[in-house]
């Protein structure tokens, strides 16, 4: 700028007649006079220049802090907000704090005002004397006339807004609603994929030394959570197959933001949204009146309504919780934790400013992996509840995350009593009653939880959360038929938490059990929605990337020490099991996760998630002395190595694994000449005596054993090869 001006004072200010001079470019004997084209040109060019190289001066010698400049902007914009909200909030009609579509229709006669009832004021309140108060009451009126032009284009627009518009919360940091997620959903949650939610599981603890490494199916994009700090073995087997009782280990979710303010059950929720090419949402308005069409908007708008989370005391105090608010937002968990601590001990009955810090040690605990620090958070959620005036919404989210925490504790107990209050507190919110359900089906307890989702459906009979695990519990009772509608009507009703790989893989496989060809419908569907790896391999408990084929050889294994070894010694290997089946015929125990649909299937397990039955081995020392040298068997923490005996008449139903993690090697130890087979996918083998077969046991199998005699198998499951060895090391068993 400075350039431009030079030049212009040492050009000087011409006269009229070399004005019009310039313009016409001359006089009229052609003589040139004031400035020519081509010194005009240069000039130009001279200032553009200038202005150029002055640009990149500034950018190269960092002349100006852009970022100062941005954070200033940034400030001004929240500055701006909170002039324009003190503003507003002269026109707060329903006394909930803030401006807003209420207030609105109070204030041009759409709507009755609604008076609060006025508590005694606190001691510590300023009083305003009488002389005072006329002088507030006319300074009032004043403002009101001069911001009634400025505020009547915002109510317009309010009341002509769409009925689902959204509604500032009480609380400032409140954000998109969090959506109660069933076991199983994006993140690695629980248990199995099949019968009863859990029996034997870890503890969900921090632990700041495993890295994350499991990813669940093809869509569920969160790595396990990782393993515990203190490791207990469990004492019963881990069942093999995914169809029943599949014992694996509980990993809750650590979310690293925690966003309760606004994870209120105030009606069903999308899982997803849909990309809408026409509006059809007021179709259900037509024929009707304008009473009724306006009674269907705000019967709308209260269902979109954020919940409220400040009492009367809190509304007062809400700068000063908003600013600790901002701080935890941010991410700066320490200062906000040390700011609501000061708030807690200036207000010790402001249940807001204990609720944020609750929040604040939570997200602490995450950061510092502080199983101790998270155990604090739970205290002061429940610290929370014990408040007075606490308000109805502040309730349901803190009891709802304190019992979240708790199951992450691996402490089922104290979150099941947790989730009675919240039902006891709030008969009539079936979505508790949900909750509960899942709490006792992660403790085992089938039976109480089909009594709750017996209870829900006949509050909510449309409850698609509820029918699915009703199906669900109906299924593991072998009710196969009876579990058929509940599971199939709760997946089309696309309610939260319904959307779930196991209510896909276990509708497929109830009709797969009448003989129903419409379970690869469903599996088609659950492949899609991206719960399994393809219709064929319906595993849950997946790493991505590993390559995925029914079939393999020993050779694409790269086991070929193991399968060698296995075949040149099959009959020392047959020698000990039939000794076994001989002298102590009760170490092989029955199938019993429900894969049979008739015969009888008995197993001698040797090895367990990794770990070594020393008890059996003492049976078959020499075929376990032979294993000892390849730990990619012994040391497979999500398989077996056993024995396995099949008498004449046994079908197997069509089933899949847990995890792709594995592969499965069956070596053929009494086969008889007919009638044993073994489907994987849509290729059908038989077995040899001597030979190994090796299949992926992720994919659908199916075995019949239609001889006139027993057949004798050992297996033997072996890591995917293409785990990593820390993989192999981290993974959670199963």
């Amino acid at each position: 700028m400075a350039s431009r001006k030079g030049s212009k004072g040492t050009g000087g200010t011409p006269g009229p007649g070399s004005k019009r001079e310039s313009k016409h470019g001359g006089n009229k004997n052609g003589k040139k006079e004031g400035l020519s084209g081509s010194s005009f040109f240069t000039w130009f060019m001279v200032i553009a220049l200038l202005g150029v190289w002055t640009s990149v001066a500034v950018v190269w010698f960092e002349l100006v802090d852009y970022e100062e400049v941005l954070a200033k902007a940034k400030d001004f914009r929240y500055n701006l907000s909170e002039v324009l909200q003190g503003k507003l909030g002269i026109y707060d009609a329903d006394g909930d704090g803030d401006f807003d579509v209420e207030d609105a229709k109070v204030l041009l006669g759409l709507k009755e005002r609604s008076v609060p009832e006025q508590p005694a004021s606190p001691v510590s309140e300023e009083t305003i004397q009488p002389a005072e108060e006329s002088f507030i009451k006319s300074e009032h009126k004043n403002l009101d006339v001069e911001l009634e032009e400025e505020i009547q284009p915002v109510l317009h627009d309010a009341l002509h807004s769409q009925p689902d518009a959204d509604f500032v919360a009480d609380d400032p940091g409140a954000t998109e609603p969090e959506t109660y997620e069933a076991p199983g959903n994006a993140e690695l949650t629980l248990e199995d994929a099949v019968e009863h939610y859990t029996e034997d599981r870890e503890h969900g603890v921090y632990d700041e030394h495993e890295p994350k490494q499991e990813k669940e199916t093809e869509t569920q994009d969160t790595a396990v959570e990782d393993l515990p700090e203190e490791v207990h073995e469990a004492t019963e087997p881990v069942r093999d197959e995914i169809v029943e009782d599949l014992k694996i280990e509980k990993k809750l979710p650590v979310e690293s933001k925690h966003t309760e303010e606004d994870n209120v059950a105030t009606g069903p929720e999308e899982s997803e949204v849909p990309v809408q090419t026409e509006d059809y949402s007021n179709d259900n308005l037509v024929g009707k009146g304008e009473t009724e069409i306006e009674q269907d908007k705000m019967e709308k708008v209260k269902k979109k309504k954020k919940p409220k989370l400040l009492n009367k005391f809190d509304k007062s105090i809400k700068a000063e919780l908003d600013a600790a608010e901002k701080l935890r937002k941010k991410g700066k968990v320490e200062e906000a934790l040390r700011a609501f601590e000061a708030l807690v001990n200036q207000y010790p009955e402001s249940p807001r400013a204990r609720y944020g810090k609750a929040q604040s040690e939570d997200d602490l605990a995450e950061k510092m992996r502080s199983n101790e620090m998270l155990q604090k958070a739970i205290n002061t959620y429940d610290e929370v509840v014990s408040l007075p005036n606490v308000p109805s919404d502040l309730i349901k989210l803190s009891l709802k995350r304190e019992a979240d925490r708790q199951q992450f504790l691996g402490r089922m107990r104290s979150s099941l009593i947790t989730l009675q209050k919240l039902v006891h507190l709030f008969p009539s919110d079936t979505s508790f009653k949900n909750d509960l359900g899942v709490g006792y089906l992660l403790m085992g307890d089938n039976s109480n939880a089909k009594q709750v989702y017996e209870e829900v459906l006949r509050l909510a009979p449309d409850d698609g959360f509820a029918k699915v695990h009703y199906g669900f519990i109906l299924k593991a009772e072998n009710k196969i038929a009876e579990s058929i509608p509940y599971l199939k009507e709760g997946l089309e009703s696309g309610d939260p938490g319904t959307d779930d790989g196991r209510f896909y893989f276990h509708l497929g496989d109830a009709l797969q059990r009448i003989g129903d060809k419409e379970a690869y419908k469903w599996y088609e569907l659950g492949y899609q929605r991206g719960h399994f790896a393809s219709v064929w391999q319906r595993s849950l408990y997946n790493v991505k990337g590993l390559k995925a084929q029914p079939w393999w050889t020993a050779r694409e294994t790269g086991y070929t020490d193991l399968v060698k070894s296995l075949e040149k010694n099959w009959k020392l290997i047959r020698d000990e099991g039939l000794d076994v089946m001989d002298k102590k015929r009760s170490l092989f125990l029955p199938e019993d996760e429900n894969l049979r649909e008739k015969g009888d299937w008995s197993q001698f397990t040797l090895w367990q998630q990794g770990r070594k039955n020393e008890n059996a081995c003492k049976g078959v020392p020499k075929t376990c002395a032979l294993l000892e040298r390849f730990p990619e068997a012994t040391g497979c923490r999500r398989g077996q190595i056993k024995y396995s005996v099949m008498l004449p008449g046994t079908h197997v139903w069509p089933h899949t694994g847990p995890t792709n993690c594995r592969l499965r090697m069956h070596l053929g130890l009494v086969i008889p000449k007919e009638g044993c087979r073994i489907r994987c996918a849509q290729e059908n083998r038989t077995w040899e005596e001597g030979k190994v077969l090796i299949f992926d046991d992720s994919f659908e199998h199916e075995v019949w054993q239609d001889a006139e005699s027993y057949r004798l198998i050992f297996i033997v499951d072996v890591w995917h090869p293409e785990l990593t060895a820390q993989q192999r090391r981290t993974l959670p068993a199963i």
